[in-house]
């Protein structure tokens, strides 16, 4: 296959895409207004005798004299399980666990197969080969890579297929399946299944992959792809990482806000904390809603409507 520096703008623009949106979405969501708290525990910061029973430290006498002490820790034994293994899914909804967890894990493993290719070819660039033919670390790079694909990329579309189906024919979900929600899987279901092809008619030891993400690192946009069908699931996978931030899918990041903002914030509002600034400064935001008991207008401000008489 010819030359195609474009090849490498695509990835390029889909990863430097990728960083903006997130990176945007981010901290657009970090200054919104403040979210209703559920105050819901056990809270997976709270540190202490308190997290056997799913205490708070709100129990203590005179708390809010005293040092708030959070646990790191135990955020993560409670985020990582549930990140990795999806388990408040399989706790309350086996059925579509079944699906997704395939799905979700095979895209982790997808996710390593990418950092083993790019470990792969810094290893190439350090003079250390990686193949079959290869010894030492090279060889182990190697296999490792082809099984951590190939393991990732059969949950990945099975996990496709079953959440297609589902979206398809289950009436449970009717209500809240959109075109989106199956243009989604049917992107995926492309990519996975151009990257089958390419595996089994192509590339099946990633030198070619690893080659180009030898270029990408070093700029060299005048190297051949050395394949079509490498080249296609390229674009493809490039254009998929520039699409995920951009739609509902971001829920990657977006739920750290989830956790840290809504679920487990049980931060204090003190006087003279930024907390009580930020709830003074959104009592004048303007209501809008439309509901009768609430008797807005568009000019008056929470505050007015929280302070007002009751006719």
């Amino acid at each position: 296959m010819a030359a195609a520096p474009w090849f490498y703008l695509v990835m390029y623009t889909a990863v430097l895409t990728f960083t903006l949106v997130v990176v945007t979405r981010f901290l657009k969501i970090n200054t919104m207004p403040l979210h209703l708290r559920w105050e819901l525990y056990p809270v997976g910061h709270e540190s202490g005798e308190k997290t056997k029973y799913g205490g708070s430290y709100f129990e203590d006498l005179d708390w809010w004299t005293k040092s708030i002490h959070k646990s790191r820790a135990n955020e993560l034994k409670a985020m990582i399980p549930e990140m990795v293994f999806l388990v408040a899914l399989f706790e309350h909804n086996r059925k579509l666990w079944f699906r997704s967890f395939p799905f979700h894990f095979g895209l982790y493993m997808l996710i390593g197969t990418i950092g083993l290719v790019l470990f792969g070819a810094i290893l190439d660039l350090a003079g250390i080969p990686v193949g079959k033919s290869s010894s030492g670390l090279g060889v182990l790079i190697h296999y490792l890579t082809v099984g951590v694909a190939v393991v990732g990329l059969s949950l990945a579309s099975l996990g496709t297929l079953g959440l297609l189906h589902r979206r398809l024919f289950d009436p449970e979900l009717k209500d809240y399946t959109t075109k989106g929600d199956i243009f989604n899987l049917l992107f995926f279901l492309v990519v996975f299944a151009v990257a089958w092809l390419a595996f089994a008619l192509a590339d099946g030891d990633f030198s070619l992959t690893r080659a180009f993400v030898r270029n990408l690192i070093t700029f060299n946009v005048s190297a051949p792809i050395g394949s079509t069908l490498v080249g296609i699931q390229i674009l493809l996978v490039g254009l998929l990482i520039a699409y995920i931030p951009m739609t509902h899918m971001s829920h990657f990041f977006i739920k750290w806000f989830t956790y840290h903002k809504v679920r487990w914030d049980d931060e204090p509002n003190l006087a003279d904390s930024p907390i009580a600034g930020r709830i003074g400064e959104q009592l004048q935001y303007p209501v809008t809603w439309s509901a009768s008991h609430i008797k807005a207008d568009g000019r008056k401000t929470w505050a007015d409507i929280a302070t007002e008489e009751i006719e």
